[in-house]
């Protein structure tokens, strides 16, 4: 399953960004109606909004992508311990690109489900687009929240089924199938209650068929 999904972002690095920036007619198109126009632009602001642009504190980005979010935030917060961990090396590839060598910005293969880190050893995790991918996502709850400080914030967004029929169809007859998105998937309310079993404060709002939150353990 780990080299089907590493095959399937591989061969879409060249076009991963364009989609989910909506950079082209094919993608403003795609976006559109299969996803109901949600716009991960502004999901992606609305979550890094969360992050004061003065904290000092150590932040884990999994998975990182290729930093098309990110990489801008990241690189002025100077004072923070950013390490920035994919399981595909293209994407880390292509995320070095834009983030370059500086100190305060560690890029890092690595797997989700068995993070290379100790328990509560980072104040902020950041998970865009990434638990839809996740094979195991229960285990990848259990990791980010067990990386995580007491008191720090869990963020992420990612797809979430029964909102649109159209997207569960794409969701389930192609993207699924190539690698990009993983089975099984989770409503609102099943992510609802797997978050509150973790977190003291859970706060979740949709977009279509994208979930986005923001809990702290």
């Amino acid at each position: 399953m780990t080299d089907k999904i590493e095959d399937a972002y591989r061969t879409s690095k060249n076009i991963y960004d364009g989609v989910l920036t909506q950079s082209n007619l094919f993608a403003r198109v795609y976006i559109n109606f299969f996803w109901g126009g949600t716009y991960d632009v502004a999901i992606a602001q609305k979550l890094l909004s969360f992050i004061p642009d003065d904290f000092s504190g150590k932040i884990l980005d999994v998975p990182c992508g290729t930093a098309v979010f990110t990489a801008d935030k990241w690189l002025k917060l100077e004072q923070s311990d950013i390490v920035c961990l994919d399981y595909s090396i293209d994407m880390l590839q292509q995320a070095e690109k834009r983030v370059g060598e500086v100190a305060h910005i560690t890029l890092k293969q690595g797997d989700v489900e068995s993070l290379p880190f100790d328990n509560q050893s980072f104040d902020i995790v950041m998970s865009m687009n990434g638990f839809h991918a996740f094979p195991d996502k229960m285990k990848a709850f259990d990791e980010t929240c067990r990386v995580l400080k007491s008191g720090g914030k869990f963020i992420s967004c990612f797809y979430i089924k029964g909102k649109l029929r159209r997207t569960d169809w794409l969701v389930n007859g192609i993207l699924a199938r190539k690698g990009w998105f993983t089975p099984p998937f989770h409503t609102e309310d099943e992510v609802r209650e797997i978050l509150s079993a973790r977190y003291s404060k859970v706060e979740i709002s949709t977009d279509n068929a994208m979930l986005w939150c923001v809990c702290e353990k």
